[in-house]
């Protein structure tokens, strides 16, 4: 059970958040509030292979099997976060270009956030949205073929009202914690959907081509680009350099000892800023 009530933590409203994304002459083509499910990615993805449409939207109060990358578990005490899941078919993207999904969401998120609560972000490459070191948020991209061609679920987990006793470790944190100037999670909702939409339309637009004003955008936020981090690759190795860059493909480009390395998200186990 909750420690808060429904005045502190109270439950999504699903008629006003459709009031206020839904409608004629708008992109987003519905919004659904479940009270509890266990994953609104793997929600979204089976209403995608039954055809749903772009624009489609599934939020949760309660998300018990949230998963992050790597299948990493991820939950929070009912009404405390954001668990938003989001279709999108970007069917004129090259399916090289779809890496850049997370990185784009990342934007929408670290923008959102800090418009609606002045809470200072910043986006640890690849999935990540941070305050100073502690993660606030992650998000999850996943590819969903459909019988109308590939989809992709895009899902933000963010931790809205947690107090430092439910936070799942340590070095997360939460809205409430950073002093936000609103822990509404309607607003929250709102703000998000509404930066998201003009970036990916704009993103597909120009056919995911980063070099459109993505790829700058995207690093001018990422406090990745210029440190000295330790990669833990798969195979259980580290490789420490600096991290130069992230390339036109979405890859981290990291120097170690006069050479460059180019990872993709799935090359990595983690990405930890050394001491």
């Amino acid at each position: 059970m909750s420690r808060y009530d429904d005045l502190e933590r109270p439950p999504l409203n699903q008629a006003v958040l459709a009031s206020a994304l839904v409608g004629p002459g708008t992109w987003w083509r519905s919004v659904t509030v479940l009270q509890d499910t266990t994953s609104t990615n793997a929600d979204l993805a089976d209403r995608a292979r039954d055809d749903a449409p772009e624009g489609s939207a599934l939020v949760a109060d309660h998300q018990r099997g949230g998963r992050g990358r790597l299948d990493r578990g991820w939950e929070f005490p009912p009404r405390s976060g954001l668990a938003l899941s989001m279709l999108v078919r970007p069917d004129a993207v090259p399916a090289a270009r779809w890496p850049w999904l997370p990185l784009l969401t990342g934007i929408a998120v670290h923008e959102a956030v800090t418009d609606a609560t002045d809470v200072e972000t910043s986006l640890k490459w690849p999935n990540d949205v941070l305050v100073g070191e502690r993660k606030l948020a992650g998000i999850l991209v996943e590819r969903v073929e459909t019988p109308t061609g590939p989809a992709a679920v895009v899902g933000v987990g963010l931790n809205v009202s947690l107090a430092e006793d439910e936070l799942p470790v340590p070095t997360a944190t939460s809205l409430a914690i950073e002093g936000a100037r609103t822990t509404d999670r309607s607003v929250l909702v709102r703000s998000l959907m509404r930066t998201f939409e003009p970036l990916y339309r704009a993103w597909a637009a120009a056919e995911g081509d980063p070099t459109a004003g993505m790829l700058d955008s995207y690093v001018r936020r990422c406090s990745t680009v210029g440190r000295s981090v330790d990669v833990h690759l798969p195979d259980g190795s580290t490789l420490s350099g600096v991290a130069e860059a992230v390339d036109s493909d979405g890859r981290l480009v990291v120097g170690v000892g006069g050479t460059r390395r180019a990872l993709s998200a799935g090359d990595v186990v983690h990405v930890r800023p050394q001491p």
